[in-house]
């Protein structure tokens, strides 16, 4: 019988939002729910109704109501959700305009600003009437490269007000990735930034943000925001203007927020690039609204009265589902810069300091606070503290335990696994059961998670793929140029007919229902949980003559992922440290510090298929100590044999 490490209290199951939410399911149908896992099992049982309550409960600003809550569940994909519903993003983001702080930036250095409610709402109406004066209309794309700081979200504001489709990414990654990115989705307007923070340093974007735009020729204005310098020199950038002289001048304005209907764009996010240039995911703004709502009101037990903060960058979908616990009316803490400095306490110092209610870090910062022998319970005050969120990757049942003693012991672990692609989790937490170490508490509602084996057989208590059996509606609208569905078609449904395939490694635990992941399954690498793609690096080592050919795989290493580049050397060339400097300051100029490989390694081959695409899976699964099963698909398989003969001294 496996122990909890956490039980919540009886007071606190009655004070949550959950507990308020089943009352009202169990009266509108009839029902008796009384916990956690009867609750997830009629949601999935009953998804219209599910979908309906949520609509309700998350009270959902809509100028028409819809027609049907789904037009068929078996059309997967292409469900169409709440159809004859109208409806804008941003305004169900903007109900509220008090004086309650909506934003509280935080930077490393001692840059610190507030804006309420009131003064959001005045300034996103601003910024709205200079986007629609240059012609911005619904559909159009709006695009950031820029930190995370309160003029990034309040872009985005302006733009889904208007209905424009919003698209960003943070200004550490380099010009070539940026464009790899913001470039495909052809913007009308681009949002970016003189400069930022790390670790103490200040880094000079002008000259990146510059060579962005002029790689995308349909821009139609370049919105340059002062961080750095209070002046930048903006002349070397195309048609750009700085923030404060792009908005409107004038006050009290009233948003005219477009209409429109459930399925509009809102967002389109970014794959990690595993076979070419990133693909470029379109997501429908009530699909997104609604199932951000049942994350931050039902699994986190966000209240109007709580401060919440996630170290995120825009580039990650994170900071798309932080920004929507604006529709909750909670105050959000915006943090810009590295999360250790200047020391391992930085981000408890400013918990203690903003009385942060609910907090979200990645596996990695809790492995690294372990590494490091850090209490933050110990040092810092905690007591505002409710809820600790996790994610990015896979954490260790040890790194469960290290919450529970050096942070704080009357605290939800809320660790969460889902992904870009649906903006959102598949596995989720509640405030209403208990914690186990290395578990995920369980599916998300309405989320019908199950685990294959490889003959698509459901498995418990054995790794499996997480697969979801049933639409929701925060699921891609369709892929950017893709126009028969074929890439799509081929991300999701390829390997089991009809049902999301993710690409993670996972086992439920029939005893517990909770839910542990060992992984992906496929070719992305998630270094700290943030997603790469193997081409991404490729594409760089093309200007290494030294490197013939290279493979890039994912470790789990001490509770979290690293990169190994392997690299097949050109005639004549060794693998020393002059080489081995030159690739990772290729990689960390031109694409992020993040593609950074932890090891590099000479092989003498890289393993294809028969159809000339390489394998990385397959000396993922020999790194990772798991059986090969694909051999007789490799054009060369005797190559595996070097990876094998590694695995000893990458085990180290």
């Amino acid at each position: 019988m496996k122990t909890p490490l956490w039980q919540p209290t009886e007071e606190r199951k009655q004070q949550a939002n959950i507990t308020t939410f089943i009352a009202l399911v169990n009266e509108r149908f009839g029902l008796r729910i009384g916990s956690y896992a009867a609750l997830h099992r009629w949601s999935i049982e009953q998804i219209p109704d599910f979908w309906a309550a949520m609509w309700e409960f998350a009270t959902i600003r809509a100028s028409r109501h819809y027609d049907a809550v789904v037009d068929n569940l078996n059309t997967f994909p292409g469900t169409e959700w709440f159809p004859g519903a109208r409806l804008n993003f941003a305004e169900n983001l903007l109900r509220y305009r008090d004086d309650q702080p909506a934003f509280i930036f935080r930077g490393e250095t001692a840059k610190a600003a507030r804006m309420s409610y009131r003064e959001l709402y005045d300034t996103v109406a601003r910024l709205a009437k200079a986007l629609r004066a240059i012609d911005v209309k619904p559909g159009d794309r709006v695009v950031g490269y820029m930190p995370n700081l309160m003029e990034t979200a309040i872009a985005m504001l302006a733009a889904t007000s208007i209905g424009a489709v919003w698209s960003s990414c943070a200004t550490d990654i380099g010009p070539d990735a940026a464009l790899d990115r913001l470039g495909q989705v052809q913007p009308k307007v681009l949002f970016t930034v003189d400069g930022y923070f790390y670790r103490g340093k200040i880094f000079d974007t002008l000259g990146h943000a510059a060579a962005v735009a002029k790689g995308i020729p349909s821009l139609k204005r370049t919105v340059v925001v002062p961080y750095v310098a209070e002046q930048p020199e903006v002349g070397l950038i195309p048609n750009a203007i700085r923030y404060q002289d792009f908005l409107v001048k004038e006050q009290g304005l009233e948003i005219a927020f477009e209409q429109l209907p459930f399925d509009h764009p809102v967002y389109i996010m970014f794959s990690s690039g595993t076979t070419g240039k990133p693909k470029c995911i379109v997501q429908g703004a009530g699909g997104i609204l609604i199932n951000h709502c049942k994350e931050l009101l039902l699994h986190t037990d966000l209240k109007r009265e709580d401060t919440i903060s996630y170290i995120t960058t825009c580039s990650w979908m994170m900071w798309n589902w932080l920004l929507s616990a604006l529709g909750v009316g909670a105050s959000i803490v915006l943090y810009d810069g590295n999360p250790t400095y200047p020391d391992a306490g930085a981000m408890w110092k400013l918990i203690a300091e903003e009385r942060i209610n609910v907090f979200g870090l990645s596996a990695s910062l809790v492995n690294f606070l372990r590494s490091q022998g850090v209490k933050p319970g110990r040092d810092y005050d905690l007591a505002a503290l409710k809820t600790i969120s996790q994610t990015g990757s896979a954490l260790s049942a040890e790194g469960f335990e290290y919450v529970y003693k050096e942070i704080k012991q009357d605290v939800h672990f809320n660790s969460i696994s889902g992904g870009t692609d649906i903006n959102g989790c598949f596995v989720a937490g509640n405030p209403i059961s208990p914690v186990y170490a290395g578990e995920l508490q369980g599916p998300a509602l309405a989320m019908n998670v199950k685990a294959y084996d490889e003959a698509g057989r459901v498995v418990y208590d054995r790794q499996g793929e997480l697969v979801c059996e049933a639409p929701a509606p925060s699921m891609p609208l369709y892929f950017w140029d893709d126009p028969d569905g074929a890439k799509y078609q081929a991300a999701y449904f390829s390997v089991y007919p009809n049902v999301w395939r993710h690409g993670d490694y996972i086992v439920i635990h029939e005893d517990t229902g909770g839910i542990t992941f060992y992984g992906r399954s496929d070719a992305t690498l998630k270094p700290s949980g943030v997603r790469i793609g193997p081409s991404e690096i490729y594409n760089q080592l093309e200007g290494v003559a030294e490197v013939a050919d290279s493979l890039a795989i994912g470790q789990y290493h001490q509770g979290d992922q690293r990169i190994i580049l392997f690299v097949k050397l050109a005639p004549g060339f060794s693998l020393d440290e002059a080489l081995k400097e030159k690739i990772r300051s290729t990689l960390k100029e031109n694409a992020s510090p993040r593609h950074v490989p932890a090891l590099i390694v000479a092989v003498p081959d890289v393993p294809y298929t028969l159809n000339g695409k390489k394998v990385e899976s397959a000396v993922t699964n020999i790194v990772n100590g798991r059986p090969v099963i694909n051999r007789d698909a490799l054009m060369n398989p005797e190559s595996l044999d070097y990876y094998e003969q590694l695995l000893p001294k990458l085990q180290q």
